[in-house]
This record gives structure tokens, sequence and C-alpha cells, in this order.
């Protein structure tokens, strides 16, 4: 009784301590809307800094879960992959969202990952502020840091950028990344027929 109680209370303490926190950031959202001539009187636009508030606060401190289970493989140098992954996040630069899909491939050493594991890393590193370039390299370091003595790492991200849709030049074009390591970067045989997969 005494350990429910007890986790009550810190789910309590936690509830409070991010209320609190979102409201210090409504705050600041208020002042920016103010400040861009917004009626924060208009019935649509009263509750906007706090949802504003809550958004931002709850994407940025996503909790992708347990990620880093692998389990003993085995087959060596075979190539895994999950094709498609969707994904949204929010590019540093501008603070507007982009979304796309990530597919990532990697080549089996000692371990091999759950497949529901990969999405998850994807997850965790698209729910912060990010460029797509460094969301390849984030999702191929874990991938690596779990993956030890893995033959190799691959992610390709295909993704539409609202901040070149909708600001300045407008492009309709979308921007494709890649990061391959190991015997994905090293051997030709590999690298193809990753790619010819990823098709």
């Amino acid at each position: 009784m005494d350990d429910l109680f007890t986790k009550y209370l810190l789910e309590q303490c936690e509830r409070i301590a991010k209320d609190s926190i979102i409201d210090k950031i409504a705050i600041h959202c208020e002042g920016i809307l103010g400040l861009l001539n917004q009626d924060l009187e208009d019935e649509n636009l009263v509750e906007t800094p706090q949802r504003m508030a809550k958004y931002l606060y709850e994407f940025l401190n996503y909790e992708p879960g347990n990620h880093e289970t692998a389990f003993s493989s085995i087959t060596v140098d075979q190539i895994v992959m999950v094709k498609d992954i969707p994904f949204y996040s929010i590019c540093s630069h501008h603070l507007l969202p982009f979304r796309g899909t990530v597919s990532v491939a990697y080549l089996t050493g000692s371990k091999v990952l759950g497949l529901s594991k990969i999405p998850r890393i994807v997850q965790k590193h698209a729910h912060k502020l990010q460029l797509q370039e460094r969301l390849a390299h984030d999702i191929a370091d874990d991938l690596e840091t779990i993956l030890v003595d893995c033959g190799g790492v691959a992610v390709v991200i295909k993704a539409e950028h609202l901040c070149m849709k909708m600001r300045g030049i407008k492009s309709e074009g979308d921007m494709v990344t890649s990061v391959l390591r190991g015997q994905f970067r090293e051997e030709t045989a590999v690298r193809i027929e990753f790619f010819n997969l990823l098709k």
C-alpha cells in the first residue's frame, strides 16, 4: 500500500511540475502573439497560448520507451530493414514542421533489434528541434551504439519541409538524405542490395 501511495504522490508531483512549466511557456507564447498584433481577445485565440505551450512541451519531451533491447542473432551479415517509418519533426532553423519517412537497415552481427525498437529510435530523435541531416546521423549513431558489432547501418530519409514550402522561394520538392556506414559505404554489392530493397 505504501508503494502505491508513494507512486501516486510522485505522479502528482510530476503533473504539477509539468503544468507549471506549461503555464510559464504559455506566458511567452502569449507575448509572441501579442507582438505579432494578434487579437488575443478573439474567441479562437483565447486558449491558443496554452495550446501552443502544451504542444511544444509534449512534443519536445516525448518518451519513446525502451528502444535498446537487442537479441542474439542467428545469422551474420544479413540485411535487416524497416522501410517507410513515418515521422514528424520541427526544423531547428524556423520552428516549422517537416515530415516524411525513414528507412533503416543494418547488417547483423551478434545482435538483432526487436522490430518495434527501430521506429522508437526514429521517434526519439524526431521529437527534437532537428535538421534532417542530423536526424539521419542521430538514428545511425543509436543503431551503432546498440548493435556494437553490426556490419554497418544505413538510414535514408525523405521529407517535405514547410520552411521551404511556406517561406521565400516556395518549392514543392522533397529532401532526401542518406547516411551509409560500414559495409553499406565500403562494399558496392551491399550498397546495391540495400538500394534495391529500398525501391
